[in-house]
């Protein structure tokens, strides 16, 4: 096969110069000379100005520090400094991660005016590597949704259809990798957040095995179950970018993998399973043992964690929340102590069984959502309700805490579905090679 699945999507009309361009080949022109890493920050901030009006994917844009952090870059690259293959190379960072001397506004106005005093972990990793920060891209409020579409500066848009929503919580991320405007950038993922808009938005999206990166400097939602996780258009530029958090090398391995109905999770629209599926006729299928139970699981988990999370400020001002993330989080504060515990047990329990499972069949492959993107600030849909239902098939591996990556699997009808495979923890690397390799 000549292209992975990572490859296969064609970017949505007038994308930006980035996205036809893949991270290496942009990583040899600068070391040829042919580009430099101010060539590469003008044209990024040239693309956002085009874009930022139709997809509103940034809250913040460092063009001034972008600017002489390339500067530097060049001069360092002309020296014969060579930082690996992102030297010189622009990303995005989700705003809820800390960028030094950027605000982090989580989207909310809880948070206006704060204005970060150090660099997140994941966020030196990438300067180490010589990657520049063009700026922060808009997130769901305090990254607690799954639709992108509420937050104080208003919904980010769907590249392949501005009427419709981004996914969540990383909605600008996505966005801004989807329309061209960066190569990469950086979300965070704590039932679905990356892999949700990487399906809905056509490009690639990993959420890590819970731990194997530092979350210090990022604003928790539930500390249990919060990862960072890199986006791009292909897997070969995720797998760079994740090298670089990670440390870990790529492995040659050539993992097996068996099909997940996703109807056995939650009811899934036909041309969703029909697209996804065609792309891996010859899969043996397998049922995961209560699947169903762990979407429980992880609405107790995550909301009893968010709440404890926000309980002051829900106290103090709770009208600078907007109203339908301040409601869903006095949910989370319903749950029962003996609810979460009882939340946590099934988690350990079923872990066993899943990871039984994956040792037999080596990778789960199922849909990363049960339908596309939906309308911006649709409530309801042919698949049932919107929220739960985008979370339906990406919540149970975060609850178990297992890596799990998002790749384009083609379209229904003009809008992009994503293809979501499941491995156990640490196979990262393993993931983007069956992605590559199906």
């Amino acid at each position: 096969m000549s292209s992975s699945l990572g490859t296969r999507l064609a970017p949505p009309p007038g994308a930006g110069w980035f996205a036809h361009r893949p991270v290496a080949g942009l990583a040899a022109d600068l070391r040829a000379g042919r580009l430099t890493p101010r060539d590469l920050i003008e044209t990024a901030l040239a693309e956002l100005a085009r874009w930022e009006p139709v997809i509103n994917a940034f809250v913040t844009v460092d063009d001034a520090g972008a600017r002489a952090a390339a500067d530097q870059a060049g001069r360092e690259l002309a020296a014969g400094v060579d930082r690996g293959p992102l030297h010189g190379v622009p990303v995005a960072v989700k705003d809820v991660i800390d960028v030094r001397g950027l605000p982090t506004t989580a989207g909310s106005r809880q948070f206006a005016g704060h204005v970060a005093a150090a660099d997140a972990d994941c966020v030196r990793r990438l300067r180490a590597a010589g990657a520049i920060v063009l700026g922060k891209t808009a997130t769901h409020e305090i990254a607690f949704g799954p639709t992108g579409d509420r937050a104080a500066n208003g919904p980010a848009r769907n590249p392949y259809d501005p009427r419709r929503m981004t996914g969540g919580s990383s909605s600008g991320s996505a966005a801004a990798v989807a329309a061209g405007v960066v190569p990469l950038a950086l979300g965070t993922d704590t039932g679905g957040s990356v892999r949700i808009p990487a399906a809905c938005c056509g490009i690639v999206g990993l959420k890590p095995t819970h731990g194997a990166l530092s979350t210090q400097g990022v604003l928790p939602l539930a500390p249990s179950l919060d990862t960072v996780g890199p986006l791009a258009r292909t897997t070969a530029d995720v797998r760079l970018l994740w090298t670089v958090l990670s440390g870990t090398e790529h492995r040659r391995t050539a993992p097996r993998a068996a099909w997940l109905p996703p109807d056995t999770i939650h009811p899934t629209a036909p041309e969703v399973t029909d697209t996804v599926r065609e792309r891996l006729p010859d899969l043996d299928e397998v049922v995961v043992p209560q699947a169903e139970s762990l979407r429980a699981a992880y609405a107790a988990i995550q909301g009893s964690e968010a709440y404890a999370v926000h309980a002051e400020r829900l106290a103090d001002r709770p009208d600078l929340f907007g109203d339908e993330v301040r409601d869903r989080l006095l949910a989370g504060g319903e749950v029962r102590g003996w609810e979460y515990v009882r939340a946590r047990e099934l988690r350990d329990r079923v872990r066993g069984e899943v990871l039984d499972l994956l040792r037999e069949h080596g990778i789960l492959a199922l849909p990363t959502t049960p339908l596309p993107a939906p309308p911006i600030d649709a409530r309801t849909s042919d698949v049932g309700d919107v929220r739960p239902a985008l979370l339906s098939l990406t919540s149970p591996w975060s609850v178990l805490g297992l890596p799990a990556l998002s790749v384009p699997a083609g379209l229904a009808g003009e809008l992009p579905v994503g293809l979501q495979l499941v491995g156990p923890p640490g196979s990262e690397h393993d993931l983007l090679t069956i992605a590559e390799h199906l």
